[in-house]
């Protein structure tokens, strides 16, 4: 199995035997419990379904309760499948921890990255902004953004002010610098996607080219 469902808890750092001090980010993984399997015969493709995180009975729907019931546990709140090339392995009910990974391996992590709501040119794509004196009336503003007479419009695809952030960002070949699995905590190098305490994905990387 190579995948796991958790929580971003933060950023912190761990030190080297000659010292060296690398950045990381902490992720409270697991356990995840299987949910659901899929096979070809029944639902078209192979794959696990994950659930993690219980969730009380009041805050959850009735389909949410009777597929747990089946399965012996509680409403989760964070389901996810991952496809496979052949039948599944485990079974209904099986437990998933971080132990499924090692230290060194390389993951894709999956998060969605935190919501900025309505933005400006200069936060959302990075432009510049106009000089600040001899009576500049263009601080902040994005600056022309039609033709000429001809085509006459504005491009599509031009880069403006709007929604930023609050996507599905998926960060590649991330290394895991140590395992906590008596506390379910995976350091991995360097910074993913999403607030503190935000969902995400971490699965084994499908290209595993090590980064510099």
């Amino acid at each position: 199995m190579t995948l796991i469902l958790g929580r971003k808890k933060g950023m912190t750092q761990l030190f080297s035997e000659d010292g060296r001090a690398t950045g990381c980010t902490v992720v409270a993984a697991g356990p995840c419990v299987v949910m659901q399997v899929r096979t070809q015969e029944r639902d078209g493709y192979h794959a696990v379904q994950l659930g993690f995180e219980d969730v009380p009975d009041r805050r959850s729907h009735k389909p949410q309760r009777e597929a747990a019931k089946k399965v012996g546990t509680a409403p989760k709140r964070f389901l996810r499948e991952e496809r496979l090339d052949s039948e599944a392995q485990l079974a209904v009910g099986d437990t998933i921890t971080t132990d499924v990974f090692q230290v060194g391996d390389l993951i894709d992590v999956v998060g969605t990255t935190k919501g900025r709501g309505f933005a400006g040119t200069i936060k959302r794509h990075g432009f510049s902004r106009g000089p600040k004196t001899h009576g500049s009336m263009n601080y902040r503003q994005p600056g022309s953004i039609g033709c000429s007479a001809y085509p006459g419009k504005v491009a599509k695809g031009k880069r403006m002010s709007g929604h930023y952030g609050a996507k599905r960002q998926t960060i590649k070949n991330l290394e895991i610098l140590r395992i906590d699995t008596a506390r379910g905590l995976i350091f991995v190098k360097g910074a993913i996607p999403g607030p503190n305490n935000g969902f995400v994905l971490v699965s084994s990387a499908k290209t595993g080219m090590k980064k510099g």
